[in-house]
């Protein structure tokens, strides 16, 4: 696996854990919903998240909380484009789309976009096309389902075979697109189609897909597996998530995508001061 993750003009260094920040340009995500729409303070945010140490800022336009409903290609370009120009030019550190629309990977990346991070791994109309043309690095998630009904009774017969089988059949595919084996990241998916049980067997085994020897991001920040843990709302699963990232990045996970930037920053520097002591 190499360290250096070339991401358009900025590279990610991932001999250590890094923080993906998670910047949500719309109306009804789950934690932050509304918060950012407006350009001027989404830039404020970002550069604000850079101050604190991410290593990478995560855009979105749409959002795939548990019963969304999907927005038009021309609305969330109309929310990410001018969000992505006036960060780019602003900060030192690189942004990545989080869309599953061919159009809006092409724009964002023209725009400044340096990773594709698209919850389903490539699999809508011309995403597989348009991420291979774009030439960036691209994350490819797990997801049962759709984000309308992904937790309605999701079922597996073994959780994390059928993630590996999903994530073995991805990386076919994009590679025969023509998208190199360097620059694919994976994600498992915490909350995607995965009850409680589902969500701690992963978290637990992690390193299950250590195999494939790409870098694994873990997004768990303030979900509601925290929260059915622990009983906190939405607003009080900051300890629990940094708890989580802990032991995700144990695990062998490289980049931690997260809402809470300072505080998880600061203990994925206390983790890896202490794997490095293990190197």
């Amino acid at each position: 696996m190499d360290n250096q993750l070339e991401c358009g003009r900025q590279t990610l260094d991932l001999s250590q854990p890094q923080v993906m920040a998670v910047l949500n340009i719309t109306e009804d995500s789950f934690s932050d919903g509304g918060r950012w729409l407006n350009p001027q303070r989404a830039l404020e945010r970002a550069i604000q998240m850079a101050t604190e140490g991410a290593g990478i800022i995560d855009i979105g336009g749409e959002s795939t909380r548990p019963g969304a409903i999907p927005v038009s290609i021309a609305e969330e370009l109309e929310r990410v484009i001018p969000v992505i120009e006036a960060i780019s030019a602003a900060v030192e550190i690189p942004l990545s789309i989080d869309t599953s629309k061919a159009e809006v990977m092409t724009a964002a990346v023209a725009a400044g976009a340096g990773m594709i991070n698209d919850v389903w791994g490539l699999r809508q109309a011309g995403a597989l096309q348009a991420a291979a043309k774009a030439k960036v690095p691209v994350c490819i998630m797990h997801m049962q389902g759709q984000p309308e009904n992904m937790q309605k009774q999701p079922h597996y017969e073994n959780v994390l075979e059928e993630i590996n089988a999903f994530f073995s059949q991805r990386i076919s595919a994009v590679t025969a697109a023509g998208i190199e084996t360097e620059k694919l990241l994976l994600d498992p998916g915490f909350g995607f189609g995965k009850t409680l049980e589902h969500n701690l067997s992963i978290l637990a085994n992690l390193d299950t897909f250590a195999h494939f020897k790409l870098p694994l991001l873990v997004g768990i920040s303030r979900k509601s597996m925290l929260g059915e843990v622990t009983g906190a709302d939405i607003s009080d699963r900051m300890p629990a998530g940094i708890a989580a990232a802990t032991i995700a990045v144990r695990q062998g996970a490289k980049i931690i995508r997260t809402h809470d930037v300072a505080a998880t920053v600061q203990a994925m520097k206390l983790s890896y001061a202490v794997m490095a002591v293990d190197l």
